[in-house]
């Protein structure tokens, strides 16, 4: 594994607030606060001490015809056909991918005009038929890409929606908001005519805050909110399903044991999405994104302390706004931490279609590239149906798996702990080597990360597997120095403009 920032003008020295890998290709799209959109082709160094290349390939916006104000998010259809991308004023664009004598084009395929406020976050259904929005309006959209027109409106939520996430078996949608909140909508399509709507989404979940059981039992439990209030410094909260559609992992937690608070994300059983599974260890600041590798992995037998029963790994990365985490399901602690990249706040995370890059957008205006070694993450799991491609830990024809729900995984020869909501705190002192990028010299050094991790808590009414022999300890992390990218001089626009705060009112 080999990775940094790439000092390369990405977006004029103006934020990058958004990036996106093609389904069946290395090329990556990313998106600014300077109005533009850019297709960029990722390539390997022929040199193992350089880092990965980016190339740029086209602008999509060459002269502001297009977006007129900073684009906050752009996502590539499944189909690889469409590129959607969202912008502050509530503007929404579908690019369509044209062959032309040169190679290929995006032109614009549809203008999507309905929300009056900024655009926060999209995702495209698993058919690439429909689109979901979420915006500073308060509201999501459902869009019919095909016709470009309004589906369905979802209202609820009472500040911005930052993050929204479709279930890849098509049954849920997941929206995120600063108000404190999850929402989880069920399909209900109505009537059985061939002319019913066939989306129809239903609100079935609020989830705002979970009961603790106090240390004094005559004392009645106490209540915490789940998530970070709108002073959270950041407009994303991106959330993301697993491939499989088996779990949903929430950022922006936040869980306060006693007088510690902690920044945490909280993984969602599809068996029960009205109250989080499990707690992931916190992180020493807020979590803003979460993304899947879209390639799975076959198991390592390494799944002893493991939470899940799956037939394969599912890997995933998290970033806090200055960390980056990747977790896979056999494991506990963070399989990689990376730290220290950037000078400002992370924004998004995209994995290639071959799980060879993993990365990372920041609005100090750079980006961060992290390559893997061929197998590095695991061998791939080949589902049925699908064929390996030679090249790189991937699958083609990636179709969603069905799977009812995740099981926690409890051994028959370990005492099991009801927790109701939260039972039980391990912490475990797990200290990480990873490699990163120090780009004042271009070698790369090796650092040592702390995980900054307690065990994951499980906060519903799920086995916990505990060992006897396993004590509660606090890490102490260990810095790791990396040398930022170089701050421009340039008069550029670090920052998005103040938006207008209110006050949210928390429905429990």
């Amino acid at each position: 594994m080999r990775g940094g920032t790439v000092q390369i003008n990405w977006h004029d020295l103006q934020p990058v607030l958004s990036l996106d890998f093609h389904p069946a290709s290395r090329r990556l799209a990313t998106a600014g606060a300077d109005h533009d959109v850019k297709i960029w082709v990722i390539a390997s160094d022929a040199s193992e001490s350089k880092l990965p290349t980016a190339t740029f390939q086209s602008g999509l916006v060459p002269n502001g015809t297009a977006h007129s104000s900073a684009v906050n998010v752009l996502r590539f259809s499944p189909s690889g056909g469409y590129l959607a991308s969202g912008a502050d004023g509530g503007g929404i664009i579908l690019w369509k991918l044209h062959s032309t004598e040169d190679g290929e084009a995006w032109k614009i395929h549809k203008t999507l005009l309905f929300h009056h406020k900024d655009v926060l976050d999209l995702h495209w259904s698993h058919d690439s038929a429909f689109l979901i929005s979420s915006s500073v309006d308060n509201t999501c959209i459902i869009w019919d890409a095909n016709k470009g027109i309004v589906q369905q409106k979802l209202e609820g939520h009472l500040h911005y929606v930052q993050g929204v996430a479709w279930d890849p078996l098509g049954q849920y949608i997941a929206s995120m908001s600063s108000d404190r909140t999850c929402k989880i909508y069920a399909n209900k399509p109505q009537g059985k005519s061939k002319n019913a709507d066939k989306v129809n989404f239903v609100c079935q979940h609020t989830l705002v805050k979970v009961e603790y059981p106090s240390n004094d039992e005559s004392k009645t439990p106490v209540k915490s909110h789940l998530f970070h209030d709108e002073t959270l410094p950041s407009f994303f909260r991106r959330l993301a399903w697993s491939p499989d559609g088996s779990f949903l992992v929430l950022p922006a937690g936040v869980s306060k044991h006693s007088t510690e608070v902690i920044n945490t994300a909280y993984i969602m059983s599809r068996r029960d999405l009205s109250r989080p599974a499990i707690q992931l260890p916190g992180a020493s600041k807020a979590i803003v994104a979460v993304r899947f590798c879209p390639v799975l992995f076959k198991p390592r037998g390494s799944n002893s302390d493991g939470f899940f029963k799956l037939p394969y790994r599912v890997v995933f990365a998290v970033a806090t706004l200055n960390s980056l985490y990747v977790y896979d399901t056999e494991s506990i602690p963070p399989i990689l931490i990376h730290a220290g990249l950037h000078y400002a706040a992370i924004t998004d995370i995209a994995w290639s279609s071959d799980a060879k890059y993993l990365t990372v957008s920041s609005r100090d205006g750079y980006c961060t590239i992290i390559e893997f070694e061929n197998e590095e993450l695991g061998q791939p799991h080949i589902l049925p149906g699908t064929k390996e491609v030679a090249e790189g830990n991937t699958t083609c024809e990636k179709k969603p798996v069905s799977v009812d729900s995740i099981e926690v995984d409890v051994s028959a020869r370990k005492p099991k702990v009801e927790a109701s909501p939260v039972a039980v705190t391990v912490a475990e002192n797990v200290t990480l080597t990873n490699r990163v990028q120090n780009t004042g010299t271009g070698e790369l050094v090796e650092g040592n990360a702390a995980s900054e991790s307690k065990k994951p808590v499980a906060v519903d009414s799920m086995e916990v597997d505990v060992s006897d022999n396993k004590v509660k300890t606090v890490t102490s992390p260990v810095a790791v120095e990396v040398t930022p990218p170089p701050v421009s001089t340039k008069n550029s626009a670090s920052s998005k403009p103040t938006k207008k705060r209110i006050t949210p009112i928390a429905i429990n």
